[in-house]
């Protein structure tokens, strides 16, 4: 009998140690090292090599390889239009954001449409799921449901069934029997989820795998989940609001960082299907501090209302806080607007700067609105309410260009804005009617426009 040793695995990256560290020496977390037996290696015979020969690339049949729709327009849009057959989908959100009652909203909808649906749910009995079904109006919806835990079953259960899309709530509660290991472990999820994998390949069938996330707000388990899969979809949105999310960070099938909106009802979630209007306010008076940039999600144009507020500081250091934008980006506008504008007041101001709806503004697209609202604020004049500001600010206060400029500018025209202040470029932008384009070289020139 071969001789069983411990190794300490940190729960974040899968690093492998023989003696416990309070910091893991490859990610750099704190308190992630927890002790597990190691697994002997499984004997195993000669491999067959019937799939080992290579094939000529033309010689390979697509077969049908059209989208299966679910009718979740949304949905369906950040997927890249519609679920691929075989295909992995892995989607991750905090605790309680609504994960559970996406997935289950796609299953009704694709049994609704005639396809076999499994729904694996790990975390609750099904008693629990058929009520939350119930409350999603889809208590008599064909959909099978299984409340189990071992991977064993699980697979079983697929094997039986046939069912054309396989849903997994979640990841980190299923077990394999040939590891001693407690679930949601790093050696348990990456040995269920590569069982899993390898099996609706084989078959054809979609897989959705909810994965929990941890307190930094990314998911949890071993990295190489993520590489498994073909798509990793991120559920958001803030707590107190009704409106959540759908953001793709990795997609084999379409665009990456496709986005999806939804509205959190009693009766579920409901499509947002113009979501600019979503983020933009409804006043109609000027107020200092307000401007509205366009940010491409995907292949999707999203006007977004940024707002700021500064405020003197008094004694000690002036705070920063962003709600929805990077504080590193923050940061270093401020900093160009202090030496590059003549903003040195900013030194001694408190600044926040949000973004209407929490809706995160990762790109740099969005740095001449956040500049301009920043600038507004502090000298307290507003902005024309039917200007955007779209361009990456530099080190220098240059404004530079950025891409889509035309499927932007025309996302403003559509929504109701008269003057779109972007970078000049050689050549010129082009003006489609109905709405100016304004071009400038510096962020001094734009915040001059925009406040003039």
């Amino acid at each position: 009998m071969p001789k069983l040793r411990t190794l300490y695995v940190c729960q974040q990256c899968g690093y492998q140690s023989i003696k416990w560290a309070g910091r893991c020496p490859s990610c750099g977390m704190w308190n992630t090292l927890v002790e597990e037996l190691a697994e002997p290696p499984a004997s195993s015979g000669p491999a067959s090599l019937e799939d080992a020969q290579p094939t000529l690339l033309t010689a390979v049949s697509l077969g049908d390889t059209a989208h299966l729709r679910t009718g979740l327009g949304e949905f369906d849009r950040v997927l890249g239009g519609g679920i691929v057959s075989g295909s992995v989908t892995l989607v991750g959100g905090e605790p309680g954001i609504g994960k559970s009652t996406l997935l289950l909203s796609v299953a009704g909808a694709l049994a609704a449409l005639g396809h076999t649906v499994l729904y694996v749910s790990g975390e609750e009995s099904l008693h629990q799921t058929k009520l939350r079904a119930t409350r999603l109006g889809l208590g008599a919806s064909a959909i099978h449901l299984l409340a189990q835990t071992q991977l064993e079953a699980v697979i079983e259960a697929i094997k039986q069934l046939k069912p054309q899309a396989v849903i997994v709530d979640s990841i980190q509660v299923i077990e394999t029997s040939a590891l001693s290991s407690s679930p949601g472990s790093i050696g348990q999820v990456r040995a269920c989820a590569h069982e899993l994998v390898r099996l609706v390949k084989e078959s054809r069938s979609a897989l959705f795998l909810v994965g929990h996330v941890t307190k930094e707000g990314f998911l949890a388990g071993p990295k190489v989940l993520e590489h498994l899969v073909d798509t990793v979809l991120y559920f958001e949105g803030e707590p107190t609001s009704g409106f959540r999310v759908l953001r793709s960070t990795k997609n084999r099938f379409g665009a990456t960082y496709e986005l999806g909106v939804f509205h959190m009802t009693m009766e579920g979630l409901v499509e947002v299907p113009n979501p600019s209007e979503l983020f933009l306010s409804d006043r109609t008076d000027a107020v200092p501090g307000c401007m509205v940039t366009v940010s491409l999600e995907g292949s999707r144009p999203l006007l977004v209302e940024v707002q700021a507020l500064t405020s003197p500081c008094g004694m000690g250091l002036p705070r920063r806080r962003t709600t929805g934008l990077d504080f590193n980006r923050l940061s270093m506008l401020l900093a160009v607007l202090e030496r590059r504008v003549g903003l040195h007041q900013l030194t001694q101001q408190d600044v926040f700067v949000s973004s209407l709806g929490g809706v995160r503004l990762l790109e740099p697209a969005a740095d001449l609105g956040i500049g301009i609202a920043i600038a507004s604020s502090l000298k307290e004049r507003p902005t024309n309410r039917r200007d955007v500001a779209i361009g990456e600010v530099g080190l220098t206060g240059e404004v530079r260009p950025v891409a889509n400029i035309a499927q932007r500018i025309h996302e403003a025209k559509r929504v109701g804005f008269q003057r779109c202040l972007v970078a000049a470029q050689r050549g010129g932008v082009s003006s489609p009617e109905g709405i100016e384009v304004i071009p400038v070289h510096h962020v001094r020139e734009a915040v001059d426009r925009a406040l003039e």
